[in-house]
């Protein structure tokens, strides 16, 4: 007789086994070798957000914070950081190294081996890193209160635009305790025109109040082109726009007349970086006016750096004065 009930045993034992695993694997789903196919579907939850893409923070630890939407970004091979990619403003952190003077801020630059160094400096991660540095001197941080250096990464491009998001990095350092604030400097007076010195120009100015006092008279006589810091595009008014409209005409009917760019920066920053970033403005309104129609031969491109100021580096409005463009038919 127990040989009868023994297939029906086996096939107890059989059922009894297959209920637990189902219940434990399929329902419980605690069977580490068990793959859920829902997690199978394709590509769907693959991270396709380009690097750096997902937002930037600045921190100084319980100090200070700043999370920006967006990053830094920079052409393939290029030293100029694009602001605008940032969604935010810098201005906050600006704002708190003013008001900690103990406080010092270390810029990291990176770079691809992939990538080509137009600059003078030894790699492009230190270009990278010394603009933002020229645009925080050029906001008011002692240059004194910043460092840079590089680091060789291999960094993720975006094909569309050939471009990179991040390529920098913040990092803060000295006294924790903020410092006693500086004293106002005493008033500045102004110094004559006839001196032939560079004009100090002592009411707060900003670039547009600049490049809306430039005046055209002749294609034969410089104007100045302004720019917001950031920005790669010079202010327009009604004055830029009749001269180019004129220096057009004129160079299209005058084949041996060249146009004259040149390039200028106020005396924040190293004298190489400020000779590359006035060539590398200079060469932003070249691109341009090629645009516009003018001849590649009849543009032509200097770069002065800091050596001819317009106004007394001293104040922030001098420095700005300085940061430009000028153009003349020659």
């Amino acid at each position: 007789m127990l040989t009868n009930k023994a297939p029906w045993i086996v096939l107890l034992i059989i059922w009894m086994i297959g209920s637990t695993w189902w219940h434990v694997c399929k329902i419980k789903q605690l069977c580490g070798d068990v793959i859920n196919s829902s997690a199978l579907s394709t590509d769907t939850n693959v991270d396709t957000t380009p690097p750096g893409a997902d937002g930037f923070t600045i921190a100084d630890g319980n100090l200070f914070r700043l999370d920006l939407p967006g990053n830094f970004s920079f052409a393939k091979s290029g030293a100029n950081a694009n602001m605008n990619s940032l969604g935010g403003s810098l201005e906050s952190m600006i704002t708190y190294l003013k008001a900690n003077p103990g406080r010092t801020l270390e810029i990291t630059g990176y770079y691809s081996p992939t990538e080509t160094n137009t600059t003078s400096l030894s790699n492009l991660g230190l270009a990278r890193a010394e603009g933002i540095k020229q645009y925080l001197v050029q906001q008011g941080i002692p240059a004194g209160s910043l460092s840079t250096k590089s680091e060789e990464r291999n960094l993720s491009f975006i094909a569309k635009g050939d471009s990179l998001l991040g390529g920098l990095y913040f990092a803060f350092a000295g006294a924790e305790k903020p410092e006693e604030k500086p004293a106002k400097e005493p008033a500045e007076k102004p110094v004559e025109a006839a001196t032939g010195k560079p004009i100090k120009i002592t009411e707060p100015i900003t670039e547009k109040a600049l490049a809306e006092a430039e005046k055209f008279t002749s294609v034969f006589k410089p104007i100045d082109l302004y720019f917001q810091l950031g920005e790669a595009n010079y202010i327009k008014t009604d004055q830029t726009k009749k001269f180019f409209e004129e220096a057009i005409k004129y160079l299209a009917t005058h084949k041996d007349k060249k146009l004259l760019l040149t390039g200028h920066t106020d005396n924040s920053g190293p004298d190489d970086v400020n000779m590359g970033l006035s060539r590398d403005r200079a060469n932003d309104v070249k691109l341009k006016l090629r645009k516009a129609g003018i001849d590649a031969d009849q543009i032509q491109v200097k770069a002065k750096g800091e050596s001819e100021p317009k106004a007394d580096n001293s104040t922030m409005s001098g420095r700005k004065a300085n940061r430009r463009v000028t153009v003349v038919v020659q």
